[in-house]
């Protein structure tokens, strides 16, 4: 029997969802990303989880791309399919409603990159290198790249990336912003623990609506995005969190937040 294409492990309300295909630089063919999506949608509806880490297998990469092997004789309409598959990934995971944490722990390359700018947070080892190197292969990004790429990082870094192909590395990526953080590959793993972890002792209905209202205003115009983040912001006093957190900050004592 093959080993599981994707890994999932569950500790103190942090979810590891990890890539696994080493001996492939955990490529993303049609059947990862069907697990990966399989593994994103349990997460989002498991009330025991409040964050979830992503990662890759190995020491090598995070995600080195998408499997070239089988787009290489994909049909116009067969790789439209393919691009859709993998934006739906993306964007279930962009709009997944609770915390997730990249762990990138070496290449993240074209859908690798697309794959982490899905996630809300990424942090990223020394040693790893990002890009959008589909030029080479007489493509474009498929996965969303261009789109949250020119959100991250701007028209201009989003051009040198995707029409020179080259991948920068992880310290550029945090100049351009596409990374939040670059730590000694030694310290990645207890680094992205000790960010998960003080996500899951956060307030869930509040990480929530965090998310939302960065979204939504994301998407749309100032006064809608203010608007929004308003009546976010007042649903936030009908929570036991809410009462429960301005308790503590005056009693001086830490939160216990239950989701409620």
């Amino acid at each position: 029997m093959s080993d599981p294409l994707v890994l999932v492990t569950d500790a103190d309300g942090i979810r590891r969802i990890t890539v696994n295909r080493p001996d492939k630089l955990n490529a993303l063919n049609a059947a990862t990303l069907d697990a990966l999506q399989a593994a994103f949608d349990a997460a989002a509806t498991d009330d025991a989880v409040r964050v979830v880490v992503l990662t890759g297998a190995g020491p090598k990469a995070f995600v080195a791309g998408a499997d070239i092997a089988e787009m290489a004789d994909l049909r116009p309409t067969e790789g439209r399919d393919f691009s859709l598959r993998g934006q739906r990934l993306m964007r279930s995971i962009e709009t997944l409603p609770k915390p997730v944490v990249a762990m990138v722990n070496g290449f993240a390359l074209g859908g690798g990159l697309e794959l982490a700018m899905g996630c809300h947070l990424r942090i990223a080892a020394d040693t790893a290198k990002v890009g959008q190197p589909e030029i080479g292969l007489g493509l474009i990004p498929g996965f969303g790249g261009s789109q949250r790429l020119l959100r991250l990082a701007g028209r201009a870094a989003t051009l040198e990336l995707c029409l020179l192909g080259a991948p920068v590395t992880a310290e550029r990526a945090l100049q351009l912003g596409i990374v939040n953080r670059v730590v000694p590959a030694t310290e990645l793993e207890a680094e992205t623990l000790k960010v998960a972890t003080q996500l899951a002792a956060s307030a869930p209905l509040a990480l929530r609506a965090t998310l939302d209202v960065v979204n939504i205003g994301g998407e749309c115009g100032i006064e809608e995005g203010l608007q929004y983040e308003t009546a976010q912001f007042g649903l936030m006093f009908a929570t036991d969190d809410m009462r429960e957190g301005t308790r503590a900050f005056m009693e001086r004592r830490k939160p216990s937040f239950t989701g409620r």
